[in-house]
C-alpha cells in the first residue's frame, strides 16, 4: 500500500528540499573536506523548525508525527547531505523525551530544537560492540553523585555534541541486563574528554569521535530513567532507530538508481548508450525492482510504527535487507559508471563510501538475523 502522503506532506517536502538546496547542499562538499559541519548549519536547521519536529510546541517542536522526520531523512539522502540530523532528532533526543523528568526536559529539550544543544549517545566501546550487556564503562554511586570511568568509540556526532547519553554499568547482578544505566553528561564536565576525531571510509562530516571518562562526577539527578533499566530502555528505543536506518538506506538506494539510469542513458560505448546493452538493462531492471520492494516495505512499517504497533521482527528484517540492498545498488551503480565511478567528483563514489557502514550501525546484519531467528522460535 505504501504510506498515504498528503498535500501537506508534499509542501513540507518541497520546503525542506528548497532549504537544503539554498543553505546546505552547496557547502556540503567543502564541509566534508574540512571534516566539520559548522554549528551555524545546525542553527539554520533549528531556525526553520527541522530539528526534533515531533516535540510538542511547549518544548520548541512542532508536534508533527514521524512521517515528517522520514521526509527529512529522505530529502537529505537525495541531496547527499551528510549531517547526522536523524541521530540527534530521532535516536538520541527521544530517550530524553521518554525517560527524562520535568527538570531534565525543561533544561535540555528547547535547545535541541534550535541547534544550541546537539546530542550523541555513547554505547560502543573499544572492546564492546553489539553485546551491550558487556559494557565495561562504570558509574559508581558516591554520595549524591555518580563517578563515571571508561571509554567509548565510534560515537557519531561525538566531536560536536554538547550533551551525551552515556551507557554505564552500575551493578553486578547475575543477569547482566540489569546492570546498565543511562546518564546525562554535558560537554565540559571535568574528567570528560573528546580524545580523537576518527578518520573513516565515508561520512566524513559526522564528527565521529573517541571519548574518555576519567573520574567524571555527575549529580545523581543526571541519571536518566531508573538505575539498572538501561538495557531495557535501549531495546525499546532501537525499534525506531532501525526503522530510521532502513528509511535512509532505501532513500540512498533510490537516488543511486536514478544516477545510474541517467548515466546509462547518456554514456555511449560502441556507438550506443550503455543502458541499451541487454546485460546492463537487466541489471538496472533488477536494481529498480529491489528499490521498489524496499520502499514499499519501509513505508508500510512507517505506518505501523506511527500507529503504535509492535514491529520488532519486521523492522529487523527491514534494517538488514534495506541496508544490504543499498550496498548492492551502490556497487552495481559504481560498476556501471566505470572509471568515472571511482572519481570523488561523481556522487556515486561518495555514496558508495557512505553507505557501507549502514549494515553495521544500529545493529549489524548478523544481529538482525539473530533477532529474527529468535522471533521465529529458533
Amino acid at each position: 500500500m505504501g504510506f498515504p502522503y498528503t498535500e501537506e506532506h508534499r509542501l513540507f517536502r518541497q520546503s525542506f528540499h528548497d532549504f537544503l538546496a539554498r543553505e546546505i547542499t552547496p557547502y556540503m562538499r567543502q564541509w566534508e573536506k574540512e571534516r566539520q559541519v559548522p554549528r551555524e548549519a545546525w542553527r539554520k536547521l533549528g531556525e526553520q523548525g527541522y530539528l526534533c519536529t515531533w516535540l510538542p510546541e511547549a518544548y520548541g517542536g512542532s508536534g508533527l508525527s514521524f512521517e515528517y522526520e522520514a521526509i527529512l531523512i529522505q530529502e537529505m539522502a537525495y541531496q547527499e547531505v551528510d549531517i547526522p540530523v536523524f541521530l540527534h532528532s530521532d535516536i538520541v533526543v527521544p530517550y530524553l523525551w521518554r525517560l527524562g523528568n520535568d527538570e531534565q526536559k525543561h533544561r535540555y529539550l528547547p535547545g535541541t530544537t534550535t541547534g544550541e544543544i546537539l546530542t550523541a549517545i555513547c554505547m560502543t566501546e573499544p572492546g564492546t560492540g553489539s553485546d551491550l550487556a558487556a559494557v565495561a564503562t562504570s558509574a559508581r554511586r558516591d554520595g549524591n553523585s555518580y563517578v563515571i570511568n571508561g571509554s567509548k568509540i565510534f560515537i557519531t556526532n561525538g566531536w560536536d555534541a554538547d550533551l551525551f547519553i552515556v551507557v554505564a554499568k552500575t551493578g553486578n547482578d547475575p543477569n547482566p541486563h540489569r546492570n546498565l544505566s543511562l546518564f546525562l553528561v554535558e560537554d565540559g564536565t571535568p574528567g570528560f574528554a573528546k580524545t580523537k576525531k576518527l578518520e573513516k571510509m565515508g561520512r566524513h562530516a559526522e564528527g565521529t569521535a573517541e571519548l574518555a571518562f576519567q573520574d567524571v562526577r555527575v549529580p545523581k539527578e543526571n541519571l536518566l530513567g531508573e538505575e539498572g533499566r538501561g538495557f531495557y530502555y535501549l531495546m525499546q528505543n532501537l525499534q525506531q532507530e532501525r526503522l530510521v536506518a532502513a528509511i535512509g538506506a532505501t532513500a540512498e538506494a533510490e537516488i543511486m538508481l536514478q544516477e545510474a539510469l541517467t548515466y546509462a542513458k547518456q554514456r555511449k560505448a560502441f556507438g550506443q548508450p550503455i543502458g541499451s546493452f541487454q546485460y546492463n538493462s537487466f541489471r538496472l531492471a533488477e536494481m529498480a525492482t529491489e528499490v521498489e520492494l524496499g520502499r514499499t516495505f519501509v513505508e508500510d512499517l512507517m505506518l505501523d510504527h506511527i500507529q503504535g504497533n509492535e514491529i520488532v521482527t519486521k523492522v529487523s528484517m527491514a534494517k538488514w535487507w534495506c541496508t544490504e540492498m543499498a550496498n548492492r545498488i551502490a556497487a552495481q551503480a559504481l560498476q556501471l559508471h566505470g572509471g568515472y565511478g571511482y572519481m570523488e567528483e561523481f556522487p556515486i563514489c561518495r555514496q558508495y563510501q557512505n553507505v557501507r557502514v549502514e549494515t553495521i550501525f544500529a545493529g549489524t546484519t548478523e544481529i538482525m538475523k539473530s533477532i529474527i531467528a529468535k522471533q521465529l522460535g529458533l
